[in-house]
């Protein structure tokens, strides 16, 4: 099954995608909807009103997620490229809700920072309420999968050890398009699905989710050991290499370019950078 958010005139709502169609749902959101227990059936049966989904205008996947887990040095290859050793625990940081954007929104250059770059990464959707799950728990809380890109301000990043700074910037990154159930990806639960990124047209990165450290999976169990995980809570599993910062020279994202994102089997983001020209005082 696959799952969006929509935005329409009457606000927001949840929406199932049936091909190149998206049908309503008697839910205000895609987090909304995942909070009810049988949210698997009232999808399924959903009839409301049908949107074509090429002209669909799609919020963030979840719109204001209780909580954003984001997964840094996570890829094999991204760990090598930064010169590092593979962790043996996760690296967690956190994203607050005011910095997502919809699959197909403008990503914001907030002038406080001149190092904008990119992060493909394969997001994690909670379906169930978990704590201190099991493996088994932990693959049975897992909603769906979807496409994430942290974009980041790196010269905030690394003005401290800690990472949040640079990466919770407002509407700075994208959501979406689409929720999709395990049963539909190869690997279920534990993807294996190839991942691109590009810039102006020009790939950037390139990976397969397979090359996980620590696969989603594992990270449920893991955060669900500090906190409870609820229905909408999103991990960001992590990016590969080819972000800019690591370029020779460092390369990063101006006003008017273009970032695709795209995940095999999940879908495929179309973002603008936009510089933001802040309001007079």
């Amino acid at each position: 099954m696959r799952l969006t958010t929509l935005r329409t005139p009457d606000g927001t709502r949840a929406g199932r995608v049936d091909g190149e169609t998206v049908v309503e749902i008697d839910a205000p959101e895609l987090g909304a909807l995942l909070a009810d227990p049988a949210w698997r059936e009232r999808a399924a049966t959903a009839d409301g009103p049908c949107h074509a989904l090429a002209g669909a205008d799609l919020a963030p996947l979840v719109p204001r997620p209780g909580k954003i887990f984001c997964v840094g040095l996570n890829y094999r290859s991204h760990i090598l490229e930064m010169g590092r050793e593979l962790p043996e625990h996760p690296t967690l940081f956190a994203k607050f809700p005011e910095a997502l954007v919809g699959p197909h929104d403008a990503v914001s250059l907030d002038p406080a920072s001149e190092k904008v770059d990119w992060e493909a990464e394969l997001a994690v959707v909670v379906g169930a309420p978990v704590r201190r799950a099991t493996e088994a728990e932990a693959e049975a809380a897992i909603a769906g999968f979807a496409v994430l890109n942290d974009v980041t301000m790196r010269d905030w990043q690394y003005r401290t050890l800690q990472w949040l700074q640079g990466k919770t910037f407002e509407a700075t990154t994208p959501f979406g398009p689409q929720l999709v159930t395990p049963d539909e990806l190869p690997g279920g639960v534990r993807p294996a699905l190839d991942l691109t990124c590009a810039v102006d047209g020009e790939t950037v990165q390139t990976a397969n989710t397979s090359d996980l450290v620590f696969d989603p999976v594992a990270l449920i169990a893991y955060i669900s050991q500090i906190v409870t995980l609820n229905p909408g809570d999103v991990i960001a599993t992590g990016t590969p290499g080819g972000v800019g910062h690591a370029r020779k020279p460092p390369r990063y994202l101006s006003d008017g370019a273009v970032l695709t994102t795209e995940i095999d089997g999940l879908g495929t983001q179309r973002n603008t950078a936009r510089a933001v020209v802040p309001a007079p005082v």
